[in-house]
């Protein structure tokens, strides 16, 4: 048996949209892009993750970049199983070793996925070396991740903003009480900015270049108490077709996303009013927490604040808290049984 045990790796994943988090012996060894690059005449992977990040919207026509994640869920499920391989590569990157360990897996899913995209993620791991696939819901893995105490009948609220799905839950007694699962998130965000820049600047970017604009500038108040400094975007006039470069303000970026993060808002009340009455007076106490890279953007826990008048605690390390609730179920999964999906 421990010879078995031996050729066992535990390792737990955040299979998001737009990153991929792989924790192994407790340490994020794997925090890359979502993202693969394939040569179209061979079908070879080329790269996974920043490496295909870098290819992504400057390729020609003999290598295309997929991102096999859409909305949260597998959109191409070859891409995906390729992608997990080589990302489960990386963790023993440098390592000699004889034979390849099997690994017990432990993956997250949007709490609103279907039957048919939790089997597509169960099968991708598989195909992938996984000899013992489990999975968690992702508001779940955020509650464990910022240190709550999913067992206790108190009532907590997370709010979860990725790159493909916002998770509102309400979590109690080890389980999601009610839940909204909307697919408004870091994506459309970007899809805002790049619709925002056509529109009042004439500028075509790219979809890193909006990232970039909503990691610099993104913000969803027009009055900040520490606002960042104006940013410089280059693009291609759609006018002449020449490059050109303009400034960005924060200001711009909270009006672009004013639609999508009210989207959110709405989707936080309605989560409100469906909680049962006695887990309304925890949540009063408590307060929601909020995570996922939308988490960071400038402003939101005040508009959330001024729109639910509940007090707003942003995780400590919100891009990571999920993938560490999943590492945390995966080194004792008899513990935490009653939260893992099989």
């Amino acid at each position: 048996m421990g010879l078995f045990n031996f050729f066992t790796a535990d390792i737990a994943i955040d299979l998001g949209t737009a990153n991929t988090l792989i924790i192994h012996n407790d340490k994020i060894v794997v925090d890359e892009p979502s993202i693969i690059a394939i040569d179209r005449t061979t079908n070879k992977v080329l790269a996974v993750g920043r490496e295909a990040m870098q290819m992504h919207e400057k390729t020609h026509e003999n290598i295309k970049t997929i991102r096999p994640l859409k909305d949260g869920v597998i959109a191409d499920f070859t891409a995906a199983e390729q992608m997990i391989r080589g990302m489960i590569k990386m963790i023993d990157k440098g390592k000699k070793r004889l034979f390849q360990p099997s690994y017990r897996m432990v993956i997250c899913i949007p709490s609103g996925i279907t039957e048919v995209e939790k089997r597509a993620v169960k099968d991708s791991a598989e195909h992938a070396d996984a000899r013992e696939v489990w999975m968690i819901q992702e508001p779940m893995a955020a509650a464990i991740g910022i240190g709550i105490d999913v067992e206790q009948p108190v009532g907590t609220m997370v709010v979860d903003i990725g790159g493909g799905t916002t998770e509102i839950a309400v979590i109690a007694l080890s389980g999601i009480v009610c839940d909204q699962s909307i697919r408004v998130a870091g994506d459309v965000f970007n899809k805002d900015i790049l619709d925002h820049m056509r529109r009042q600047h004439n500028l075509l970017i790219g979809e890193r270049s909006a990232e970039r604009i909503k990691i610099e500038v993104g913000a969803v108040l027009t009055e900040l108490d520490n606002p960042p400094a104006d940013f410089e975007i280059r693009g291609r006039d759609l006018m002449t077709g020449i490059p050109k470069v303009i400034k960005v303000t924060y200001q711009e970026i909270a009006i672009a996303l004013d639609k999508s993060v009210s989207k959110i808002e709405e989707a936080v009340l309605k989560a409100l009013e469906i909680a049962p009455p006695e887990l309304s007076a925890d949540i009063y106490d408590n307060g929601i927490h909020l995570i996922g890279g939308g988490a960071l953007l400038r402003g939101l826990d005040k508009r959330l604040a001024a729109k639910t008048k509940l007090p707003i605690h942003i995780a400590e390390d919100p891009l990571r808290a999920v993938v560490r609730g999943t590492g945390a179920a995966v080194k004792n999964i008899e513990g935490f049984r009653n939260v893992l999906l099989s």
